[in-house]
């Protein structure tokens, strides 16, 4: 078995164009309210994600703002800056991008972001709303896996209800913005699903969950944690690990996933590339979650219909 690649670039193009008619449609036909992104020092993981963030919103004239703090930035300094946006009303949503220094607590932070502008719905309220089926905001990169799956389901004439219901979801990684939205959103779509992460590669648990997914989505920050061994033949892979690894030559850097992309290719039928995969659609899709934001705090707006959710 070939797999096929399944490629991110394209379906970011088509939800980008989405994404200008829904501003579009916006009063002024423009998002007036900014997307204000803050870090604590800077990672591998977050200053790639920025740089993604600031070429999107110069491409599309959106308002974008980043704010960065250093690496030691005590907990209250961030939680004063996200204060500050909280209130202020050119900033319709705010992204805390992440890791997190070890002296910062992450559930502190996260329940300090006003609700109604926390795009990541990482804030409990939202988190909750969300596990419930009813969420104010769909995580970004959780959303795009699935959106990425739901296009290519429909491009290959599967479909989709029947596809989730008869289908066996596995998602590695636990995290508050990635992995535990997954898992929600599996059972939304009413899935099997069974959430691990990389502690049960402790004698060889990993393959024996990872080996009954027909779709396999890995989240848990660890390069090339998933190799052929671990899939089953003609599973779909969804890889959203972004990781640096060193050049054959020079010093710099290049990404690559959680998944060993080579090793798996000829035992699955279907993966995402990293880079290329679900990042350039998470990129778009949290911008919707902006323009979300600003419907929701405008009286007399109506809403948009969220593109993610699967209709039974």
């Amino acid at each position: 078995m070939t797999a096929e690649i399944i490629d991110g670039v394209k379906i970011a193009a088509e939800l980008e164009e989405q994404l200008r008619r829904d501003v579009a449609a916006l009063p002024g036909g423009r998002l007036v309210g900014a997307l204000a992104t803050v870090s604590v020092g800077e990672t591998f993981q977050s200053a790639t994600y920025q740089r993604r963030l600031q070429r999107l919103a110069d491409r599309l004239e959106l308002p974008y703002e980043h704010h960065a703090l250093p690496a030691a930035a005590t907990e209250q300094s961030l939680l004063d800056t996200i204060a500050v946006l909280g209130d202020d009303p050119k900033v319709a949503g705010i992204l805390l991008l992440r890791p997190l220094p070890a002296h910062i607590r992450e559930s502190s932070v996260f329940a300090a972001l006003p609700p109604e502008k926390d795009v990541e719905a990482v804030h409990p309220e939202n988190a909750g709303l969300l596990a419930l089926g009813s969420p104010r905001f769909v995580p970004s990169t959780a959303a795009s896996a699935y959106h990425v799956l739901d296009t290519w389901l429909d491009r290959v004439g599967e479909d989709r209800a029947r596809f989730y219901e008869n289908a066996s979801i596995v998602v590695v990684g636990r995290s508050n913005n990635v992995g535990k939205p997954a898992v929600s959103l599996a059972y939304q779509r009413h899935a099997a699903v069974t959430s691990i992460d990389e502690w049960s590669g402790r004698g060889s648990r990993l393959g024996f969950h990872t080996r009954r997914a027909d779709v396999l989505i890995v989240a848990a920050g660890v390069p090339g944690l998933i190799r052929a061994e671990h899939v089953r033949e003609g599973a779909i892979v969804l890889d959203i690990g972004i990781n640096p690894a060193p050049r054959e030559h020079g010093s710099d850097v290049r990404i690559v996933g959680d998944v060993a992309l080579d090793e798996v290719l000829g035992r699955v039928r279907a993966i995402t590339p990293v880079p290329g995969g679900i990042g350039p659609v998470t990129d778009v899709r949290l911008f919707q979650n902006v323009v979300l934001a600003q419907h929701n705090r405008v009286p007399g707006l109506t809403q948009q219909a969220d593109p993610v959710r699967t209709s039974r």
